[in-house]
């Protein structure tokens, strides 16, 4: 059983990475035999990575048309990060008085954060950068919010950002500090701005992007090193 649900997880890691990075296209067909012959198993673990990319929203499967990979499109990432930024803001709000003299966890993530893009590692920024912003909602104690937050996917949606408009990445990481400069401070109004329009500054990214499908530009709209402007989070 471990070693099917390691086959598994392997399968789903591989198959997501190629949808992040675009070696496998929207509307494209997994086939599930074609799979558990590369990775030489049965269509078990195929069969349950599958079902696990889909409730991430990477793949969409229909009766008697198989799996494909699903695209999101930029409309649907820069709504995701409007209400992202809502949340996020009310989070901090909520959080600050936890997180006040006490931001050691957040700082490690931040550290974290910037060795990762130091280093080029794309899945560990994106996890790592993850980890940050849902530490942050948790700590506001409120399920709701919570929930809220995981149904838009953020795992996914990040690494998508990255994969399709890594700019710049080292520059970016730093920009999560003062989030926590402030939040050390209890002032949860300054870093649920903060937050907020980190969020904001991806939607306009990618609302631009829906608005212009040809358009891939990911220049400074603000010389503010916290209100960012490309979509690497």
């Amino acid at each position: 059983m471990v070693k099917r649900q390691c086959m598994s997880d392997e399968i789903r890691d591989t198959l997501a990475t190629r949808i992040y990075d675009g070696s496998l296209q929207p509307g494209e067909r997994l086939i599930e035999l074609a799979i558990a012959q590369e990775f030489g198993t049965s269509q078990t673990p195929v069969r349950e990575a599958l079902r696990e990319l889909e409730a991430m929203r990477l793949v969409q499967s229909e009766p008697y048309k198989g799996t494909r990979v699903r695209e999101i499109t930029p409309r649907e990432m820069a709504e995701a990060y409007l209400v992202r930024a809502i949340l996020e803001q009310r989070a901090a709000e909520l959080a600050a008085p936890r997180f006040q003299n006490s931001i050691d966890r957040l700082q490690q993530k931040v550290d974290e954060i910037c060795e990762s893009a130091a280093r080029g590692d794309i899945d560990a920024y994106a996890r790592s950068n993850m980890e940050f912003h849902r530490a942050i909602v948790a700590a506001a104690d409120n399920q709701v919010l919570l929930q809220s937050w995981d149904a838009l996917q953020f795992d996914a949606r990040i690494r998508v950002n990255l994969f399709r408009k890594n700019k710049a990445i080292v520059d970016r990481a730093a920009e999560h500090q003062p989030i926590i400069d402030a939040l050390a401070r209890g002032d949860g109004d300054e870093a649920g701005r903060l937050l907020r329009e980190h969020s904001e500054s991806f939607a306009a990214v990618w609302a631009q992007e829906a608005q212009n499908p040809t358009s891939d530009s990911d220049a400074p709209t603000s010389s503010c090193s916290v209100e960012m402007s490309t979509t690497t989070d």
